[in-house]
């Protein structure tokens, strides 16, 4: 049963950190899209435009992947945890199906209307085309999110006789105390990431000579959607999400923070340390004393619980990665605050284009964003564990007896064959239309 569960959980782990590659950018992006339009409705610079369609082409190739690899997971609810699917399906059934019938087709009908139809919509609709993809990613987001929100906190359900959870109040799936912070934090992360890939493709054109002028137009967009998205992803979204795992999940607090015994007095931030499970402590730590408790209650002298005070059968399955996993995230997520809050005063003193160092960091840094966000995600559902739902569903209650593990690892090993091909594929295909740039190509005919 534990290698079951084990390969069960790395099939989902590795599809769905391989999925989120795509919406992570895409969700970000529409935004930046639909301001490159508007920025041309109101100025007629034609360079505006152009980059508007650029980023749709890389918008679309990223949504198709999306697709892809979005499929199998929807399949493994049914065949890797049937179980789960059974017994909560009346709940989670409602908002991944309305995912699916509204925003995956209104983000995809608009899709193909915008880069298609330019000149038939003319340019005023064609920014409504744009305006709806945008809206169209975002209601995706949300729905999907509604869905994790109840998983890490249910609320509007009962149980009934046979076991199955059903919805007594559908309203409360969208007031969920759980769901807005939730999905501020993951729109404003996804809109970091969209930001650090325009700027660096940007970056990529002025270090290279290459596409100046939209080079200058990416690092400036790029720079400014940065520096306020990852300040928002502190304060408040992260604010707001983190003092939500206080309240409710206090253990995987306790085990994210690193604080294995309740410390009176107040609760110091661990900056630095390596979790020593065998004799429940920190080693190597640097910490700052009291500004956890003053960060999570604005009092430097308030108690924050540690894992002493939860039974061991309520601590998270794997201190140690959900430990990790939030410090990275929070430690790039600092960096990419230094970096575009840099770029933006650079920008606004008129030496960002000609800070060839920053350029390059800039550049460099356009995979960070994606760490950060698979750690968060990380943070997030290592947390819940050893739960389903959270203190309704054990992951033991929720997996498909029927299926082997012996299955399901011949399946990961087939997902991580076809996945390689398909990054391969789509790293080309982005690389081709990155080289060939945003500038429109004019067809002389010879005579």
């Amino acid at each position: 049963m534990e290698d079951m569960i084990l390969y069960n959980r790395l099939q989902f782990a590795f599809t769905i950190t391989f999925h989120y590659l795509f919406p992570q950018l895409t969700m970000g992006l529409s935004l930046m899209i639909v301001y490159f339009k508007w920025k041309f409705l109101q100025t007629h610079n034609e360079d505006y435009n152009n980059a508007s369609k650029f980023w749709m082409k890389i918008f679309a190739l990223n949504f198709t992947m999306g697709v892809v690899t979005g499929i199998p997971m929807e399949f493994q609810f049914g065949t890797n945890w049937a179980k789960f699917s059974e017994l909560t399906g009346g709940i989670i059934g409602q908002t991944l199906a309305m995912e699916g019938m509204f925003s995956f087709f209104l983000e995809s009908s608009f899709l193909g209307m915008f880069l298609f139809g330019e000149k038939l919509l003319g340019h005023k609709f064609h920014f409504l085309a744009g305006l709806m993809v945008f809206i169209g990613s975002w209601a995706s987001g949300f729905l999907i999110i509604a869905t994790h929100s109840w998983m890490q906190h249910p609320v509007g359900y009962e149980i009934l006789e046979n076991g199955k959870f059903v919805l007594n109040n559908f309203s409360s799936l969208f007031t969920n105390p759980w769901l807005w912070p939730s999905y501020l934090h993951n729109q404003a992360a996804s809109l970091v990431t969209s930001s650090f890939f325009v700027a660096s493709i940007g970056a990529f054109y002025l270090l290279s000579d290459r596409h100046s002028k939209f080079g200058k137009i990416f690092v400036k967009s790029g720079v400014v959607f940065g520096a306020i998205s990852s300040i928002m992803l502190a304060f408040p979204t992260g604010d707001l999400a983190a003092k939500n795992v206080v309240k409710y999940q206090p253990a995987a607090f306790a085990a994210m923070e690193g604080i294995f015994k309740t410390e009176k007095g107040g609760s110091e931030i661990i900056l630095i340390g390596q979790p020593d499970m065998e004799n429940k402590k920190l080693d190597n730590k640097i910490a700052v004393p009291n500004v956890l408790s003053f960060l999570t209650y604005q009092r430097w002298d308030a108690e924050i619980k540690g894992l002493n005070e939860f039974d061991d059968s309520l601590h998270p399955t794997n201190v140690p990665g959900l430990y990790y996993s939030y410090h990275i995230m929070v430690g790039l997520g600092t960096i990419f605050i230094g970096i575009m809050v840099l770029g933006s005063f650079l920008l606004w003193r008129n030496k960002l284009y000609q800070s060839k160092w920053l350029l390059w960091i800039i550049m460099f840094m356009i995979p960070f964003p994606y760490i950060a966000n698979t750690a968060g995600w990380y943070t997030s559902e290592l947390g819940r564990q050893p739960w389903l739902v959270y203190n309704l569903m054990r992951m033991v209650d929720g997996v498909s007896p029927t299926v082997s593990s012996g299955n399901t690892l011949f399946t990961l090993l087939g997902f991580v064959g076809l996945y390689i091909l398909l990054g391969l594929l789509f790293l080309m295909l982005v690389l081709k239309i990155i080289r060939k740039g945003p500038e429109p190509h004019t067809h002389i005919a010879l005579n």
